[in-house]
């Protein structure tokens, strides 16, 4: 008899640094659908950890419960970052407290330009990223700067939008399938910028379709499948697994 193989075995152990964001005992729903059955696990300060798992593992519905978004709802649970509880919060006020979700459509403000899009995001004074630092991080966005934002390529609306959550000085960046639609070189770019600001300090929570490229990226990697952890371990480990990703990201 074929036994399905159990790579549970490092999923929510507990870890010698103290978690920055912790999530326990989560459950999500969309209506009636019960999409995040319970998940617990920790990010550590400047972590870069992959949310894997086939379609319909819940892996959105993981980041937009913890942005606090309308939908879904999330019933049961805890969500901590930097010992504030953002289980208590609206979206607005995770977001006043370091949360910044760049979400797969990007929501580039139509009839503003690069700049001014930026300038809607910034804290005043700020903190940490200035706009002129942020066209050091993004050279693309400073040379069109005057540029209405929808009309920019795909990839460079996606350095927008991640230009426009860092604007806001966040602690923790959730990126929503960054790579998606965009070629090779741009993927090129963006996984450049995101070591560059890993090196700074930035948390960051990828999901990303591409599972071999976010495992590259990522320090950690968590697995999700119908809506439960089925994985948590280091990213090196998903990619010498053979056997894991077959079962769980058909690569």
């Amino acid at each position: 008899m074929n036994v399905r193989p159990d790579f549970s075995k490092n999923a929510n152990q507990a870890e010698t640094a103290p978690a920055f964001l912790s999530v326990w005992d989560m459950h999500s729903y969309y209506g009636e659908s019960y999409i995040v059955q319970g998940i617990s696990f920790n990010v550590h300060e400047g972590e870069i950890l992959a949310l894997l798992g086939r379609n319909g593992a819940g892996k959105t519905t993981t980041l937009r419960s913890i942005a606090r978004m309308d939908s879904p709802q999330v019933n049961h649970g805890e969500i901590w970052l930097d010992h504030q509880p953002l289980h208590k919060m609206t979206s607005y006020e995770a977001a006043s407290v370091g949360l910044g979700l760049v979400p797969e459509d990007r929501r580039i403000i139509p009839g503003l330009t690069v700049e001014e899009n930026l300038q809607l995001a910034q804290i005043a004074p700020p903190i940490g990223w200035s706009i002129e630092r942020l066209y050091d991080l993004f050279p693309r966005l400073g040379e069109r700067r005057n540029q209405e934002g929808v009309t920019l390529s795909g990839g460079e609306q996606q350095m927008l939008s991640i230009a426009r959550a860092l604007a806001r000085d966040i602690k923790v960046l959730l990126l929503d399938e960054p790579y998606e639609g965009l070629a090779p070189v741009i993927v090129d770019e963006i996984e450049k910028t995101l070591r560059v600001i890993k090196e700074q300090g930035m948390t960051t929570i990828l999901v990303e379709q591409n599972a071999v490229r976010a495992l590259q990226l990522a320090d950690r990697a968590i697995i999700l499948d119908t809506g439960s952890i089925v994985f948590d371990g280091s990213a090196a480990e998903v990619l010498e697994n053979s056997q894991l990703r077959a079962e769980y990201l058909a690569i």
